[in-house]
């Protein structure tokens, strides 16, 4: 048994990540074995994620990973759009220099993941930057309702990242959203942002539509990767 860090946020970690399937059963005993944290801890993880609809929890039956249907990651996805064009205009009004510095430093790393063919680190890198418009617009309440929307429909948004030319056309669509925020522009920082997001549901939709002419959604295994593309 090892202490790897708040027994929630690992937790949480693995169900995003794909290391816990949807449907997929989680043992109190065996979770507390693993993250080497005692039972009480894994019950209170297990009662915050089931707020954050991340898992269900049943009576006599325990906890198991909450399958999200194909519809409903898009209508979390729309509710995402309408947040984060929010903290878009927000961004542009509060951004100092240094705020600026480091989105431009971001979009800048992008770049370069991009021109090595690093899908992986261009993603990553593509949350970050995501993350660091959310901090900067310092909505609190906006924030804490994406993260959880985030969590529950990543799994369907790496495909997002597969589509022939959709990183190329995404760099470019950062770079418009961070030219709008060092310009102090709150519009032109909402239609940015609203175009990069009405191609990420496109794309969504496109990934969708791929996998499930393959195989049904519910025998679906996805990739262990997740971000916003």
């Amino acid at each position: 048994m090892r202490s790897i860090g708040d027994p929630c946020d690992r937790l949480r970690e693995a169900i995003v990540s794909g290391e816990f399937q949807p449907n997929e059963r989680l043992v109190e005993a065996d979770l507390s074995v693993r993250f080497g944290a005692g039972r009480t801890a894994i019950r209170a993880a297990l009662t915050v994620l089931d707020q954050e609809g991340l898992i269900v929890r049943e009576p006599n039956r325990g906890a198991r990973v909450r399958l999200i249907s194909a519809r409903e990651a898009l209508e979390i996805e729309h509710v995402r759009n309408a947040l984060e064009r929010l903290l878009a205009r927000c961004a542009a009004l509060e951004a100092g220099s240094d705020d600026v510095a480091e989105l431009r430093a971001i979009v800048a790393a992008m770049t370069e993941r991009l021109r090595e063919s690093d899908t992986l680190g261009y993603m990553q890198l593509n949350a970050q930057l995501h993350r660091r418009i959310w901090k900067i617009s310092d909505n609190q309440v906006a924030i804490k309702m994406l993260n959880t929307l985030k969590s529950q429909s990543i799994r369907f948004q790496y495909g997002t990242i597969l589509r022939p030319g959709r990183p190329k056309q995404s760099l470019r669509e950062h770079e418009e959203i961070v030219a709008a925020i060092a310009a102090h522009d709150p519009d032109a920082c909402d239609a940015a942002m609203a175009q990069h997001l009405g191609h990420v549901l496109e794309t969504l939709q496109w990934a969708i539509d791929a996998q499930a002419r393959q195989r049904p959604w519910s025998a679906l295994r996805e990739p262990a990767l997740g971000a916003r593309s």
